[in-house]
């Protein structure tokens, strides 16, 4: 959707776009992070058509204005005014909690309540409310992790090739942005050819690292997003693996055909659309405070992992010797010399008070 930066979010090429029509390239300015309204008015003009639409690429927005707050004070604002939704978030998870607040402050109404009201419509579910656009269907190619992240790395490898460099260092004098590069970029003709490589050296590097973790986290969000919610707001994702590039035809082609055409003709694909075991998508989005680690924990399974972790367990010990520790220093102290004489020095005094009552 951006504009220019055709080579860094290897954007579909002239030639891919002459075989098939793309919609919504290259119409968005680089720094414009909340463009949804913009895909909304697009998205209902190309319905009119009464045609299938592939969307491919699929990732969330960011937005910020409130992200660069500090998130305990963005949390606390939000407890105060929808203390449910807050009960749910990390105060350090500070895109959720803006959106939270985001949510109240332009509609009035507490995000918690906006979600309770979603799901009571029709065709709502408890983790979402109903589809904006009916019967989407999504296929989800997805490979080993080894194979991926060589392939990143060649992507990277290839978009150097491309002129990457380039396009960098033009965006770079307009925006002062992509900061893989940013040290590499402002030393030019600063500093030494061997400093020089030593630098893009770093920089490729970090794009390579950086790109890895997104897909990473791509991944995260498909499964979360779509794999673990239960209900009927949820579009069929079909996995495709690619792993094998030598078996595409008969891996991801030839079944991704025969699922969008019975998708097309009304028809249920033999295809089974990917579903997570039902012991994982179980997970409350609980409030827990550990003490012990002096650590705010949201979910059940987080809460679970965390007191297995080696530095909860570690908190645990140090409690426990310091337990023991001031056990033993009290069974200690009541069996001390001095201790035995104070006792013997009453007992004495004890027996003394009974010789005299006796005299008398």
């Amino acid at each position: 959707v951006y504009e220019g930066l055709d080579i860094i979010t290897n954007k579909v090429s002239a030639q891919e776009q002459r075989l098939c029509q793309h919609h919504m390239i290259s119409f968005v300015d680089p720094l414009v992070t909340n463009y949804t309204v913009i895909y909304l008015p697009e998205i209902k003009f190309l319905l009119s058509w009464e045609e299938p639409i592939i969307i491919s690429n699929l990732c969330s927005g960011k937005f910020s204005s409130m992200l660069r707050e500090d998130g305990h004070v963005l949390h606390k604002r939000l407890s105060q005014v929808d203390p449910e939704m807050a009960a749910k978030l990390h105060p350090h998870d500070k895109r959720k909690v803006a959106r939270s607040l985001q949510v109240f402050e332009e509609t009035g109404i507490s995000h918690s309540e906006f979600l309770h009201r979603q799901h009571a419509e029709e065709g709502g579910g408890p983790l979402g409310g109903p589809l904006k656009f009916p019967n989407p269907c999504i296929l989800w190619l997805h490979a080993e992790q080894t194979v991926l992240d060589e392939r990143l790395d060649k992507r990277v490898d290839n978009m150097l090739a491309a002129g990457l460099l380039d396009e960098l260092r033009d965006f770079h004098k307009r925006y002062n942005e992509k900061k893989e590069f940013h040290e590499y970029l402002i030393t030019e003709g600063k500093c030494t050819p061997e400093m020089r490589n030593q630098l893009l050296k770093k920089g490729i590097e970090a794009l390579k690292q950086v790109t890895k973790r997104y897909a990473r986290k791509q991944n995260r969000w498909v499964k979360n997003r779509f794999l673990s919610r239960p209900g009927t707001g949820v579009p069929p994702v079909y996995g495709l693996e690619v792993s094998d590039v030598s078996k595409w035809e008969e891996s991801v082609l030839e079944p991704a055909l025969e699922i969008v055409r019975s998708f097309i003709q009304g028809h249920k694909p033999a295809a089974t659309p990917v579903k997570m075991p039902s012991n994982e998508t179980e997970n409350k989005r609980s409030y827990h405070m550990c003490e012990l680690c002096d650590r705010i924990i949201i979910g059940d399974r987080e809460w679970a992992a965390h007191k297995k972790s080696k530095s909860h367990l570690h908190q645990l010990k140090k409690r426990r010797k310091l337990d023991s520790d001031a056990v033993t220093s009290v069974e200690s102290q009541s069996v001390s010399p001095d201790h035995d004489k104070e006792l013997k020095e009453k007992g004495s005094l004890g027996q003394n008070d009974k010789e005299l009552k006796v005299s008398m």
